[in-house]
């Protein structure tokens, strides 16, 4: 079966560069029919990803794992697989396994190419809170009119769900509520333009809260000749407020030689930055684009730019040399002796790999991992050493997985390669991001914003 779908996907992407001669009736209706057969493909896969986790599940029966570590592995090679990261793995397997065992609705229309899968995880994260029974209940209401269902747009079908699901069971609705207060964060993402995206999951009366105080802010500036936007103002309300300076938004007018387009310097609690930029980037002789950890690669000019900010601001700046491969421009190596603070391996592996090595995982590192594990040998070392997420890391320790670190056939030609065997025996190879064309000598420069600061690293 999957050598005929692989031989028909070659063709369709043949024909692509032809182009299809068909009119313009035939292109919508072409569209809509791979359209269906996307949904068609993407509930095979949630059907494939619920067959490989039983299987798998039965292998660690067999092979003695308790009965808490069963399954354990399976969401990482579904993401492998789909080339997409742990966290979206986790995600695709955990709809398959509600949708295809207590949503039989849901699952026909998806099966029959009715809706796509976001359209089923709506319906599986609005009826989460439900025990199986009345889950089905409003599955049954919701999804068993294939028709209005897939007429029903995605905001439509979770208002939908809601409402059901509150006439079914009212209390557990609110505890849910309850519950999902309790799972409130802030993150931090990169965006265009060396600029990032600060996320708050908020109850429902504080994010309007918040919102509407920086509103309010924003339009008192405003009123009082503030040629900054209303969005300037908010977001740099926001800063301040999290960041305890004095509100900016009292003067009446912006000093001379201030870019409204621009945020006003403030000064923070302490925070160290981890700039790596060249020698001749930091001194002006080049425009190697420099890397900030937490957010990836920025400009050059940016770069200096935030280092005469902090020298004229008078704060520290600690600087460290790094050394790069001539062939690869990845970090291989760092100062024995650190100024002014102690060596740390885990931190230039947090350098050096930037993100979690395992394929297409964006997540933040939060485990220095040895490659090869340390009972079976693996080193100590920079070489055996990987920066990985904590779901990732714990993945790995799975029944039948296994990784190579220095004695790889790769680390000949790149110390830093690590390879990974799947239970499965798929096999990713994977190496630290090179800092962009950076080949001269790079240097991480520690800024600490603020008095008192003392270095624990």
């Amino acid at each position: 079966m999957f050598e005929r779908l692989r031989d028909l996907t070659a063709e369709l992407s043949a024909s692509l560069e032809s182009g299809s001669g068909l009119c313009d009736t035939e292109l919508v209706e072409g569209i809509r029919t791979l359209e269906e057969a996307v949904c068609v493909m993407s509930a095979a896969q949630a059907a494939l990803a619920v067959e490989l986790d039983r299987s798998q599940r039965e292998a660690h029966e067999a092979a003695g794992v308790p009965a808490a570590r069963r399954g354990q592995g399976v969401a990482a090679q579904v993401a492998l697989a789909r080339r997409e990261s742990p966290h979206r793995g986790r995600r695709h397997l955990g709809l398959a396994k509600v949708v295809t065992t207590e949503l039989p609705h849901t699952w026909a229309a998806w099966r029959a190419g009715r809706i796509t899968e976001w359209k089923a995880t709506l319906v599986a994260r609005e009826t989460a809170c439900l025990s199986r029974e009345d889950r089905a209940l409003v599955d049954a209401q919701i999804a068993s009119d294939l028709a209005a269902l897939e007429a029903m747009g995605e905001r439509e079908l979770a208002a939908a769900c809601q409402r059901v699901a509150y006439q079914v069971d009212a209390e557990a609705f609110v505890a849910r509520r309850r519950r999902a207060e309790s799972e409130r964060f802030v993150s931090l993402r990169p965006a265009p333009d060396a600029m990032t995206w600060l996320t708050a999951l908020l109850p429902v009366k504080d994010g309007v809260a918040a919102y509407a105080a920086l509103q309010r802010r924003a339009e008192s500036a405003r009123a009082q000749g503030d040629p900054r936007g209303r969005g300037q103002v908010m977001a740099d309300e926001l800063v301040a407020a999290v960041t305890s300076v004095t509100s900016v938004t009292s003067v009446t007018s912006v000093p001379s030689g201030l870019d409204p387009a621009r945020p006003p310097d403030v000064a923070s609690r302490p925070v160290r930055l981890n700039l790596v930029m060249t020698d001749t980037a930091l001194l002006g002789d080049d425009d190697q684009p420099a890397h900030l950890d937490g957010y990836g690669p920025i400009p050059a000019e940016l770069a200096r730019e935030i280092v005469a900010g902090a020298c004229d601001r008078q704060e520290k700046v600690w600087i460290r040399r790094l050394y790069t491969s001539p062939e690869t421009g990845q970090l291989v190596a760092a100062d024995a002796r650190a100024r002014l603070f102690p060596h740390a391996m885990g931190r230039f592996i947090r350098l050096r790999d930037q993100t979690c090595r395992t394929p297409w995982c964006d997540a933040p590192i939060r485990h220095i991992d040895h490659a090869q594990s340390y009972n079976s040998g693996g080193p100590t070392s920079q070489h055996n050493a990987q920066g990985l997420c904590e779901a990732c890391s714990y993945a790995k320790e799975a029944p039948g997985w296994s990784a190579r670190g220095p004695d790889s056939p790769l680390a000949a030609r790149s110390p830093n390669t690590v390879e990974t065997t799947t239970p499965t025996g798929h096999t990713y190879t994977t190496r630290p991001p090179a800092l962009a064309t950076i080949r001269r000598t790079p240097f991480t420069i520690d800024f600490v914003l603020g008095p008192g600061f003392r270095d624990v690293a």
